[in-house]
Formats: structure tokens, C-alpha cells, sequence
């Protein structure tokens, strides 16, 4: 088996309104495609990273709340590549969103930084050269 990539990363919202406007508007990602599935009483939205990533954000009736803190086991966060880290955090914060303080990566050297989707999902912007 060879794996060439990551293809779509699926994230279930509690308020879909709230989320898709989160993920368009504040993180700026493009809507790919947009259905709302009846028969499930189920939305999904699919949105597009610059590399070919892509995040599809799902709704779903009665679907029960994933505790993010303290950690569980199970998907730790996802983390987005950016070129300017101190741009980004400024972004989200004139959005109104919390953001950690900037950390450095001790074995890259790199800068990050976390916060969260409205759900409470953790989200890190990792900066990238």
C-alpha cells in the first residue's frame, strides 16, 4: 500500500449555520459542494484547501458531544499550514476568536498556535516557511 496524501479530513457540527460560517467566512475556505440529505436529516458541506485537502463538515440529528479537554484518546486536532503565523492569529482574533498564546515546535523550531471551531474541535495553525 502506498498513501499519497491526506483526501478530506470529516468534521460532525452541532449548529451547521454556525459552522459553515466559521469555516467559510473566518477561515476563508471555498465551498466545493453543498447538500442537504433529506432522508438523513443530514447537511454536508464540502470545502477546499490550496493543496487539494479537503474538510466536509457534517450534520446530523441527535449526534452526541466529543469531549476535546481535558485530551481523549481518538483524533488529537487538525492542524492548517500557514506562511504567517502573526497574520493569521490576527485574523481570527478580529473574528472573535480565542487564540492561544504562540508557542515554538522544540523539534522544528517552528511557531504555532491552537484554538477552536465553535463545537470546541481544537484547530492549530502551524507555520510553514
Amino acid at each position: 500500500m502506498r498513501l499519497l496524501g491526506v483526501h478530506h479530513v470529516a468534521v460532525i457540527a452541532s449548529d451547521y449555520a454556525r459552522s459553515r460560517r466559521f469555516y467559510t467566512e473566518t477561515l476563508g475556505l471555498p465551498v466545493l459542494a453543498e447538500t442537504y440529505r433529506a432522508a438523513r436529516g443530514s447537511h454536508k458541506l464540502d470545502l477546499g484547501l490550496p493543496d487539494g485537502t479537503q474538510i466536509e463538515l457534517f450534520t446530523f440529528p441527535g449526534a452526541p458531544p466529543r469531549p476535546s479537554r481535558p485530551e481523549a484518546q481518538g483524533l488529537r486536532h487538525l492542524a492548517f499550514a500557514v506562511d504567517d503565523l502573526d497574520a493569521a492569529v490576527a485574523h481570527l482574533e478580529a473574528d472573535g476568536v480565542e487564540v492561544e498564546a504562540v508557542r515554538r515546535d522544540e523539534g522544528t523550531g517552528r511557531r504555532f498556535t491552537f484554538f477552536a471551531d465553535p463545537d470546541g474541535l481544537p484547530l492549530e495553525l502551524y507555520e510553514v516557511p
